[in-house]
């Protein structure tokens, strides 16, 4: 058996761009080959992360994700095929991490990581790829990996934008240093309703990859203190340097947090939905409509977004556009405010009230939970 450095002649082989490589070399690859990475989320940035870091060799690759495969994935998560529609992401991506590189161990972990497994299963690896996609699901790897002593290679996308950094090393910045509090959730788009173009997390995602293979092998210079931006409209990057923040909760000298918290709490998810009687789901409304009874259907979503699909005889008011539109609205009449998911609608349904009208309601899932439940002509996106 041919050995250098542990690396059996296969391996030689399948890694000899590396091993020419100074910085790399046989003892790099093997650096590699004894390490581990975990990478949150099946997503556009976690797919290209994992493919690079199981083909790189690196010995242990965790996959974490709960999802199954939708058509709207292939657009970006390019693993994928409509062959694996309706199976367990960590199933398909496992099965094809293991084709893509035999030498290594893939570790599938079929859940979302929360408050109550996040700490167990970090510990299990030296570097963490945040390839998340919700504020929550940042807040909580951050603080797991600063109380693990992890570091946590974080990337973010959105429409033709990317962000990237590394927080939780033992000198630098964390995720909070950065964002200590996290925004209003209803003031926040997701990709599922901004959109992303899909070269763009695939950018970000390799970036991820990089980052972590330079950790393992020490080499190079992480982004620490350093946020990343790329614009892919003009093809540039940018840096934003950042410091640790003295104060910080979680990595300051004087931390508040020192367990894992209720992060869809820290970030307005729970309680931010409309009380009770003022819900409406999509059967509710689909009968509601069918009974002729009148009523006013409010989207609140972007001109785009009503072009590709929309309710019957529905009014678009952009929600940012609403403060200054009130009075196309009748205050007497009812209303049911939808959007994509419901999260903006929710938010308008509040501005609304505020305002004096008393008889609005918000559809609980937006108009994709209509798609799904109602209408199955209808594109979903």
């Amino acid at each position: 058996m041919f050995d250098s450095l542990g690396l059996t002649a296969s391996e030689t082989q399948r890694y000899s761009r590396h091993l020419v490589l100074s910085e790399v070399g046989p003892e790099g690859q093997w650096k590699l080959k004894r390490s581990s990475v975990l990478v949150v989320g099946l997503g556009g940035l976690g797919i290209p992360a994992s493919v690079y870091l199981a083909s790189a060799g690196v010995g242990r690759v965790g996959i974490a994700d709960s999802d199954l495969v939708e058509m709207s994935n292939l657009q970006r998560q390019f693993i994928f095929s409509e062959a694996d529609l309706g199976r367990r992401k960590v199933d398909a991506a496992g099965e094809k991490l293991g084709l893509v590189n035999p030498e290594i161990r893939v570790t599938s972990h079929p859940v979302r990581i929360d408050s109550s497994n996040a700490m167990e299963v970090i510990r299990e690896y030296d570097v963490v790829i945040d390839a998340t996609d919700n504020l929550p699901s940042r807040y909580l790897i951050n603080d797991a990996c600063v109380l693990q002593g992890k570091p946590d290679v974080f990337a973010s996308v959105l429409g033709f934008d990317g962000q990237a950094s590394v927080f939780s090393t033992p000198d630098g910045p964390c995720y909070r240093c950065l964002y200590p509090e996290p925004p209003a959730a209803d003031t926040v788009k997701s990709c599922e309703e901004a959109g992303v173009l899909n070269v763009v997390p695939g950018i970000m995602g390799s970036i991820q990859a990089n980052q972590a293979i330079g950790i393992l092998l020490g080499k190079g210079t992480p982004l620490i203190g350093r946020l990343l931006v790329f614009n892919g409209l003009d093809s540039s990057f940018n840096g934003i340097k950042f410091k640790k923040n003295s104060s910080c909760a979680v990595c300051g000298p004087n931390p508040s947090i020192t367990q894992l918290i209720d992060y869809e709490q820290f970030c307005g998810l729970i309680g931010m939905e409309t009380p009770a009687e003022s819900d409406m789901t999509a059967g509710q409304l689909k009968t509601t409509i069918d009974s002729g009874k009148r009523l006013v259907l409010l989207d609140v979503r972007e001109p785009y977004e009503y072009s590709l699909c929309h309710l019957e005889s529905s009014t678009l008011i952009p929600v940012e556009e609403l403060p200054t539109r009130l009075g196309e609205l009748n205050r007497d009449g009812e209303i049911v405010v939808y959007c994509h998911v419901g999260i903006r609608s929710a938010g308008a349904v509040r501005l609304l009230k505020q305002a004096g009208f008393a008889n609005v309601r918000n559809l609980q899932g937006g108009i994709d939970e209509w798609a799904r439940q109602i209408d199955n002509n209808m594109p979903r996106y």
